[in-house]
């Protein structure tokens, strides 16, 4: 029976080893994958090591016991929950995790959030490939890049680690992948806003809203779920050239409701009502004829505009920018932003017009000139252009005068006259008149020198007798040139008494004839005779000297007398 007992007894510690093995490893598997709650019993350098009542202690890195980018706050005698990952390592302790614990239940918790639909909270920590990455208390999320806002986002700085309300789109737990949105709860919550806005809003209410968008006429503004439009006019007071000089995407500005149509549910916007009209009173603050300095805002082909104030502008009209420089574009006069004096020429508060002057504030050329160079004085100048009417000349001032065609010369037609000029010639001509309203200079080149032809009438008048030589024999009479040198003209029915001789075919080019001086014609600078006028004359006197028609001599006795007399008078004044 000893022998028998002594057999069996190692039999049976086997298997009571074996027993407790078959424990102990059933123990492992049950634990391992399982939470439990231990106790942080030390801390030995960068680690915890927690006690959760089993055969050894477990190690877990501070940094598990805080959520990414904070520092862990842990300290012995804390009860903590963590995670089982092993049961025994290859040193016999036990393998523990408190992120893993942590994850576990927060993908509890995320779960039934998801299933329920309500918001979990979270902080955006990191990005990735396509988004940023969130922690959800101890689960990490995925926040697609079109999921952090409403409207895009240039800068994620300020959301980064701070709690942020997020919605969960899609999870799954085996591949351990959650997808998350922000912009979901804002949404949720501007159609509350929305809602709310709608049913208070009213036209002249003034709101902040958040510059939303930005375009070439205007900027919207995000007014906490709904928009309104800011038009650029809207904006200031002042000139906007583009909205994006003073406004910017995500701004914070304060409005004013202008219009509200609540069955379109579109909003005007203006920020410029919120300031005082710099219009008001314009009349008294800029009277007319007052100047003023101003900065160009705008250069336009029919002029500049020019900012007395802010929100102040008046229009310098090409043709109001200088005395001299008419067919030049306003960009080569003045230059934006540059300052420049300005007179107000005339004010119209209801269209808010303000029209400018820049050349009044200058000395007027014309009326400069029209004072050092009165009529009658000479000037000197260069040709600068030469068309039908005459010349141009340049004068001091910057003007021009002009010389007519029929102020070139004395003697010759103006057509023939200008061909002995040119382009760049200096000339001078005596100033004939000076129209300051007109702005017209007009000269002459023959006035330089005496006028022939009043010199060749010195003495002459309508009556006169004057001994002529025929120049040229035309059908219509003869050009004829009196002693002096005027010429003359005697017409075809002036040539003769005698109808029979009125021919100018009779006369000779060279031959010397006596007419009377009929008309001075001071336009075509001639004379006009007649030989027909000087034989009735003629006549008359001899009929009053020889006799009378009832003296019984006949005209022909009584002419030949006279004619007699006259040679023999002729004859006595030789000798």
């Amino acid at each position: 029976m000893q022998e028998l007992s002594a057999t069996l007894e190692p039999t049976s510690s086997r298997e009571e080893f074996a027993a407790l093995l078959d424990e102990q490893l059933g123990r492992a598997s049950r634990l391992e994958g399982t939470v439990l709650r231990g106790t942080v019993v030390a801390i030995d350098g960068e680690e915890a090591i927690v006690d959760v009542g089993l055969k050894s202690e477990g190690r877990i890195p501070l940094k598990e016991f805080a959520p990414p980018g904070q520092t862990p706050e842990v300290k012995v005698g804390d009860v903590v929950e963590v995670y089982v990952e092993r049961y025994e390592n290859r040193s016999g302790e036990i393998v523990l995790s408190r992120e893993k614990a942590r994850r576990e239940e927060s993908w509890n918790r995320l779960e039934r959030a998801f299933q329920e639909g309500t918001k979990v909270e979270g902080v955006i920590f990191g990005k990735v490939k396509g988004g940023f990455a969130v922690d959800l208390g101890g689960a990490v999320a995925f926040l697609p890049g079109s999921q952090v806002d409403i409207r895009p986002v240039r800068d994620i700085g300020p959301l980064l680690n701070k709690p942020e309300p997020f919605l969960i789109l899609k999870m799954d737990r085996r591949r351990g992948n959650i997808v998350v949105s922000r912009r979901a709860v804002l949404e949720e919550s501007r159609a509350e806003q929305r809602n709310e806005l709608l049913a208070n809003l009213r036209e002249g209410q003034v709101l902040e809203g958040v510059v939303k968008n930005i375009t070439d006429y205007g900027a919207f503004v995000d007014l906490g779920g709904l928009d309104g439009l800011l038009h650029v006019t809207d904006i200031s007071w002042r000139r906007v050239n583009h909205p994006a000089d003073v406004l910017q995407v995500g701004q914070t500005v304060k409005v004013q409701v202008i219009r509200f149509n609540r069955e379109t549910q579109r909003i005007s916007l203006g920020m410029k009502q919120l300031e005082a009209d710099p219009w008001e009173g314009i009349e008294l603050k800029y009277p007319v004829g007052a100047k003023f300095k101003g900065r160009v805002t705008n250069i336009t082909d029919y002029g500049a505009f020019v900012e007395l104030e802010p929100g102040v502008e008046g229009l310098v009209h090409v043709t109001e920018m200088s005395w001299t420089k008419k067919n030049v574009h306003p960009g080569k006069i003045v230059s934006t932003s540059e300052e420049v004096e300005v007179m107000v020429l005339e004010v119209d508060p209801e269209k808010r017009r303000i029209s400018l002057g820049i050349k009044q504030c200058q000395p007027n050329p014309w009326e400069v000139f029209a004072e050092k160079h009165p009529v009658g004085s000479i000037v000197e100048g260069e040709i600068k252009n030469i068309t039908e009417f005459g010349l141009f000349v340049g004068l001091e001032g910057d003007i021009d005068g002009m010389v007519h065609l029929s102020d070139i010369s004395w003697d010759q037609p103006g057509e023939e006259a200008v061909k002995a000029y040119k382009k760049g010639d200096i000339i001078k001509a005596v100033v004939l008149d000076v129209d300051v309203e007109k702005e017209r200079v007009s000269l002459g080149i023959k006035q330089l020198t005496a006028d022939p032809f009043k010199e060749a009438i010195a003495g002459l008048k309508k009556g006169d007798r004057v001994t002529c030589t025929v120049k040229e024999v035309t059908p219509a009479g003869i050009e004829v040139e009196t002693v002096s040198g005027a010429p003359g003209f005697i017409k075809r029915s002036d040539l003769s008494r005698d109808r029979e001789e009125q021919r100018p075919d009779r006369f000779a080019v060279g031959e010397k004839v006596d007419a009377k001086v009929i008309n001075i014609d001071a336009v075509n600078r001639r004379l006009i005779l007649s030989i027909k006028a000087l034989e009735i004359e003629d006549e008359k006197q001899a009929m009053a000297e020889y006799g009378s028609a009832d003296s019984g001599a006949s005209l022909g006795e009584i002419l030949g007398a006279a004619i007699r007399q006259k040679q023999a008078e002729e004859q006595a004044k030789q000798s």
